[in-house]
């Protein structure tokens, strides 16, 4: 018999705030069709074939140049890259199969290279065969996978990267032992679209189940060896680095930083079944929601994004709400 913990009162969705949610963008509606409110398979279908056409992702889909690149680079520091557009149609939903994904896709795939936008001696490698950051790489995995792309020679990069205490960090190269929570969500969520779009192997698996305990053992967001809340991956405070915020303060888009809403995310799209040690971080969700049902955008990550997302910092998001209710249903329909 399983051991049992206290099970947490988690709210249900208002009917207002599902209306307040399907009140907008198709990439929205669409999921919360199918995640929410269990909607007809060809009606959740038929508007998920929307992105393409409609608002978010239309516009998106417009701003890629003839040549394959948005925002003339592979990648670069703000949010309007190739690798961060492509991320951001993954996370609308940009059907794989629809031949707005397969033409946009195939022209990153034929035409855009790392040149001018990572280390000299990856200068000519194709987008999809990565760079040498296992960040940077986890991302560009993550979205290939979705995408249909063989990406299997990043993710045996990644796999030979992995840490003795089962995640990842971009600083290994520099002497660094112990993992980072940011490098390591992003590897987990490629892993994860790899295995989706392959079947994966033996190796791959035993590898993302390491890298989910590690978060696991860490109840998402506290130390092992104290239990003391971590608040960034390096050892500054908010006063010398205000892009690395607390990870109890919920974005999105999310980009490479790690949260706790992130890491749930995670979770819930693995089928992982929830257990005692995601319960704090399922009450810290439940926290934030407001007297009206809804979940704040807490944070904006400073650099030039591509397309509006939402209507600001600190007012109700329905990309963060719609992400809370569906961890909370992943919660509390396993409980």
């Amino acid at each position: 018999m399983e051991a049992a913990w206290p099970k947490l009162q988690i709210p249900k969705p208002d009917r207002l705030v599902i209306a307040w949610l399907l009140d907008s963008d198709p990439s929205i509606r669409w999921q919360v069709m199918q995640d929410l409110i269990g909607a007809p398979v060809e009606e959740v279908v038929a508007e998920r074939a929307l992105v393409a056409s409609t608002g978010l992702g239309a516009r998106l889909l417009t701003l890629q140049a003839a040549e394959g690149r948005w925002g003339g680079a592979a990648w670069n520091h703000g949010w309007n890259s190739t690798m961060h557009v492509l991320l951001l149609l993954r996370d609308l939903g940009l059907n794989p199969a629809s031949l707005a994904a397969r033409r946009c896709v195939g022209r990153v795939r034929e035409h855009v290279t790392w040149k001018g936008c990572g280390p000299q001696e990856c200068d000519d490698n194709p987008f999809f065969a990565g760079e040498i950051e296992p960040c940077i790489n986890g991302q560009v995995a993550a979205a290939g996978a979705y995408f249909g792309v063989d990406v299997r020679g990043i993710v045996n990069r990644l796999l030979g990267e992995q840490l003795p205490d089962g995640g990842w960090n971009c600083e290994a190269v520099n002497g660094s032992t112990h993992s980072s929570f940011n490098t390591t969500i992003c590897v987990l969520e490629a892993l994860l679209e790899y295995e989706r779009l392959t079947g994966g192997t033996p190796r791959v698996t035993e590898a993302r189940l390491r890298g989910q305990e590690y978060l696991l053992e860490r109840r998402l967001f506290r130390r092992r060896s104290t239990g003391a809340v971590i608040d960034y991956d390096r050892k500054d405070g908010p006063g010398d680095r205000p892009d690395l915020p607390a990870w109890t303060r919920f974005a999105f888009p999310t980009w490479w930083h790690y949260d706790v809403l992130r890491g749930l995310e995670y979770l819930r799209r693995a089928g992982v079944a929830p257990d005692e040690r995601v319960t704090e971080a399922v009450e810290l969700v439940v926290s934030k929601r407001d007297r009206d049902g809804r979940w704040p955008l807490e944070l904006v990550y400073p650099g030039v994004m591509p397309v509006g997302i939402d209507a600001g910092e600190g007012r109700p998001s329905r990309w963060i709400t719609l992400r809370a209710l569906r961890v909370l249903d992943w919660y509390s329909a396993r409980h």
